[in-house]
């Protein structure tokens, strides 16, 4: 017995619709009339009224509660990317938004504007934009079910319930940088839905409705370029034909937005945001094996969603491997069966145009930055699945109707129980996957559970080891990455920033950002990285400087390369103008880089004449960010030189020990002010003992220690940091002098 989508008439007798029907039916021909089909799988009414806004406020409920652990959510991945940077948060940020390409991740412009008003709204609280992002989810799938009442498929309730609770949806809903997803998601669908009411009742107001819609569809994310496709694929399956006047002249705009807004992408993707090199480097056969596989898989997780992965684990494309020809194959044979037995299969073949149509622009055939790491992301179906949702539910309830007219009771039941079941199965998976997204570590721990050879995992939780301080955890986790895969550029410059902060490593680190320029030439952050390592070893400075010059020429207008090239020159005789120079360039591209600024002012404070400038800019700095422990302790120093202002120096000391407490220098030169006061010769040494503690090879402090307890009439442990000064330092002259005198014998 088989399952078919045929024509039928309704009891009118003037109308065709299709219908499932377990009978092979007599092929028909196409109507060609360009009056809407009534589909048998959804009949009366379709205009919104109390009912529907009561099973909006259900599917609410719903969703909130399914991802209820996705509210107190942490920060992953690329979410500082996407919520509003500092630099950005002013309305000449917002205009940089719309305006300047680079100054967001992505050219998103609607979208990072809505995430400009919503750090307006709630700063950067993670609960807000979680909230919303929830929030966005549910309606989007409240407009899923208007849109398919609209059509008039059966079944609209359970298909947008399935898609709310999905557990496919959770990488979207729960990761903040998604919104792209969701907000995209819910123009798209009321652009839609208008355009189909204006196909039904041609009023041009919602035309007019519907494109702009479709536009901030596309400004929130280019995916969205295929909804004028996806809707001639819905016309032509109520209506059976496309016309040129009232179809083709309508969408034609529509499709060359959509293609610009695309192939733009696909440019920025691999131009800025660096989609190219080895690790993008398919032939065309390779990419239609990709793109049949991945259909597969996402029809897979959709209709047994197991296993699901932050990334998954890569796959290797060969056309030489018999089995990966069968998904194209495979796929292109259905493709064709359905096509010439469209009078038929009519439903089928919508529906497969639209989830393939849709995926299209994830399916390889475009350079992605994510696929360096993995070709598939439950995230990249979040359109598409929606038409397969609709198809399963339109079964579903035809099913349970057929199960109605048997006489036996608990045959009606149990397509409704099932399908209740089905939603709480996925709700509940829903619910624990959330728990999966609840911070950083956690996400990476799990994925690489799932995954173990993820370079992208690995890579990143090396960044967060390598933030909390335990770098021998992160270079681990850095090399097991490039292990798995020896092209990844990002992993080779992370490893060489940890390996620059060992000792006797500075080699070793500038070969690794030396592999990752030589990966990707235009990564513009290990130029700078190597270019920095560079500038501190003897003899190599023309290297370093030719690195600096290179990321100019890629970013101008990156703030970061202007200081830290401020930083180097001003190590370089006779370069200190430069510095300078560089210095304000960078405040004019960010007046709020408060790193940069207190770097300035401790270059204007070598110069007798500008101290005063020096001032005003550590003020202004700390003002913006008092947690710069090294601009406290620089501008501590500055005072601590000044008449009169010993006690601000000391307060400002003080600040840099509380931001961090393990700042060796700054209890140095906080006890070497502590020790001018003979009542406070007890807290001067307390602070000349936390610094060798925390800094052992610190000679000057064991110096400053030994004099102190020299005076203190501690001769012994005097006489042992002045040996434990000269054993680090043995040209350090004024140690061996302190030394001979605590020695010589009294005259």
């Amino acid at each position: 017995m088989e399952w078919m989508l045929s024509f039928g008439t309704d009891t009118n007798g003037d109308r065709r619709f299709y219908r499932w029907n377990r009978t092979t039916p007599a092929p028909m021909h196409c109507q060609t009339s360009t009056q809407p089909y009534e589909s048998d799988l959804e009949t009366g009414d379709n205009s919104v009224g109390g009912k529907e806004f009561f099973f909006g406020g259900l599917l609410l409920a719903m969703t909130w509660l399914a991802y209820l652990p996705a509210l107190n959510g942490g920060i992953l991945w690329d979410d500082l990317a996407h919520v509003t940077a500092p630099a950005l948060r002013s309305l000449h940020g917002l205009w940089r938004i719309w305006f300047e390409l680079g100054a967001t991740q992505q050219y998103y412009p609607i979208l990072h504007t809505a995430f400009w008003v919503e750090h307006r709204l709630w700063g950067d609280a993670v609960f807000g934009y979680h909230a919303l992002n929830v929030t966005l989810h549910a309606y989007a799938a409240w407009l899923f079910f208007a849109v398919l009442r609209q059509l008039r498929i059966k079944g609209a309730w359970l298909a947008a319930s399935a898609f709310a609770l999905h557990p496919v949806c959770v990488e979207s809903v729960a990761w903040i940088s998604e919104q792209k997803n969701t907000l995209s998601l819910v123009f798209y669908l009321a652009s839609a839905l208008a355009y189909l009411k204006f196909d039904r009742e041609q009023k041009s107001g919602y035309y007019v409705l519907a494109l702009l819609f479709f536009l901030l569809a596309l400004l929130s994310k280019s995916v969205t370029a295929t909804l004028p496709a996806a809707l001639l694929v819905i016309i032509w399956w109520r209506r059976g034909n496309l016309t040129w006047e009232r179809d083709w002249r309508l969408l034609l705009p529509w499709l060359a937005l959509g293609a610009i807004a695309g192939l733009f992408t696909a440019w920025v993707e691999r131009t800025v945001i660096g989609a190219s090199g080895p690790n993008y480097d398919l032939t065309f056969t390779m990419r239609v094996l990709l793109a049949g596989r991945a259909i597969c898989f996402y029809l897979g997780k959709l209709l047994w969603p197991a296993n699901l992965s932050f990334i998954y684990p890569r796959w290797t494309i060969d056309g030489a491997i018999w089995w990966q020809t069968i998904f194209p194959v495979a796929g292109a044979a259905a493709l064709a069966i359905l096509i010439v037995r469209h009078p038929r299969y009519r439903g089928l073949l919508a529906t497969l145009l639209l989830f393939s149509g849709t995926l299209f622009p994830v399916l390889g055939f475009f350079n992605l930055y994510p696929f360096a790491y993995s070709y598939v992301a439950d995230h990249f179906q979040y359109h598409a699945s929606l038409s397969i949702f609709a198809l399963a539910a339109a079964g579903w309830v035809r099913w349970g109707k057929d199960e109605q007219s048997q006489s036996q009771r608990w045959r009606r039941t149990v397509p409704t129980l099932s399908a209740y079941l089905i939603l709480g199965g996925l709700a509940v998976q829903t619910y624990r996957q959330c728990r999966i997204y609840s911070d950083v570590e956690t996400l990476y721990t799990v994925t690489l559970d799932r995954n173990p050879e993820c370079v992208l995992a690995h890579n990143n939780l090396g960044m967060l080891l390598a933030r909390r301080g335990n770098s021998s955890a992160a270079i681990l986790h850095f090399r097991q990455a490039l292990e798995s895969n020896p092209n990844y550029a990002e992993a080779e410059d992370n490893l060489g920033g940890e390996l620059a902060k060992l000792a006797g490593h500075e080699l070793e680190a500038v070969a690794h950002f030396e592999a990752a320029v030589r990966l990707r030439p235009d990564f513009l952050l290990a130029h700078i990285n190597l270019a920095n390592e560079l500038a501190l070893i003897r003899g190599r400075w023309e290297e370093a400087e030719r690195h600096f010059l290179r990321a100019l020429e890629l970013k101008p207008n990156y703030a970061k390369t202007h200081n830290d090239f401020a930083i180097a020159l001003a190590q370089q005789p006779g370069r200190h103008a430069e510095s300078l120079a560089h210095y304000e360039a960078a405040l004019r591209i960010d007046l709020h880089y408060a790193g940069a600024r207190a770097n300035y002012a401790y270059e204007l404070s070598r110069d007798p004449g500008r101290v005063q400038e020096a001032l005003d800019h550590y003020a202004a700095a700390l003002a913006s960010d008092p947690a710069q422990a090294e601009a406290q302790n620089n501008l501590a120093n500055l005072l601590a030189g000044m008449p009169g202002r010993q006690a601000e120096a000391l307060a400002h000391y003080e600040a840099a020990l509380q931001v961090r407490p393990d700042y060796a220098e700054a209890h140095n030169n906080l006890a070497n002010e502590l020790i001018k006061d003979s009542s406070r010769v007890t807290d001067a040494l307390f602070h000349y003992e936390a610094a060798v503690r925390i800094k052992p090879d610190y000679a000057e402090a064991h110096n400053n220690l030994a004099i102190a307890y020299a005076n203190a009439g501690r001769i012994e442990d005097a006489a042992r940091h002045f040996r434990l000064a000269i054993a680090i330092r043995p040209d350090f002259q004024a140690a061996r002098d302190n030394l001979n005198r605590l020695l010589a014998p009294n005259p």
